[in-house]
């Protein structure tokens, strides 16, 4: 993935191959911190040396992205520059807290963007994704206000779950003090692509409620009202 990819939105034709790509990209950052843990590195280690998977992943994504919609889409362009800027950050300084923060930052930056565009009488989200879904303003409006705090959300759970002192702590409480903390953020990692999705698809039914029927904004041919993940 961009192995830090927020919540499945809903977007244009191709996205659903981007987000499988997010996807693998995942895996492959699992995939290689399970491999270096395995050979005895201790939990922040064997993150440090995962992220160039993250690195390499969010590289990917962002040329599969211009390959298939032709274009460097913003939001995409924003969350792959994201995790190039924090990967190269933890490899160059060997430290996993840039890896880790870079979740909490950027859900927290698009949190703020959303929720105060709207506030101030803006379209965010519609700016973000372009104006090829062609759904009523009221539709865009709750979708901003409705992701906007899904990425607050994450924001915090991930504070949450990054810090090595709660989790200890919670672990020590379950009589699981043998668990590293960072075995416990990769997998955080995971349940919260997860959650993406099944947030995004929840978010199908309003998006075909308010698809326009008079013909203004529809999509081109190459450009169809459906979604992905």
């Amino acid at each position: 993935m961009s192995e830090e990819t927020p919540p499945v939105l809903p977007e244009r034709k191709g996205s659903s191959i981007r987000h499988w790509v997010d996807f693998g990209g995942l895996l492959a950052f699992a995939l290689t911190f399970l491999f270096f843990r395995l050979r005895g590195l201790e939990g922040n280690e064997a993150l440090v040396n995962a992220t160039w998977a993250l690195v390499a992943g969010s590289a990917v994504g962002v040329v599969m992205g211009l390959l298939v919609e032709k274009r460097l889409a913003l939001l995409p362009l924003l969350v792959g520059g994201f995790a190039l800027v924090f990967g190269v950050l933890t490899l160059v300084t060997q430290d996993d807290l840039w890896v880790k923060l870079k979740v909490t930052i950027l859900n927290a930056s698009l949190a703020v963007a959303l929720i105060g565009g709207r506030m101030m009488g803006k379209q965010p989200l519609k700016a973000l994704l372009g104006d090829f879904i062609p759904i009523a303003d009221r539709a865009w409006n709750i979708l901003t206000i409705r992701y906007g705090i899904f990425f607050a959300c994450v924001a915090v759970v991930n504070e949450l779950v990054r810090s090595e002192a709660l989790v200890g702590w919670s672990v020590q409480q379950l009589g699981m003090g043998h668990i590293d903390p960072a075995d416990v953020w990769v997998s955080f990692r995971g349940v919260l692509w997860i959650a993406s999705s099944i947030f995004g698809l929840a978010n199908l039914p309003l998006i075909f409620r308010n698809l326009a029927t008079d013909g203004v904004g529809e999509p081109t041919d190459d450009e169809p009202a459906s979604t992905n993940s």
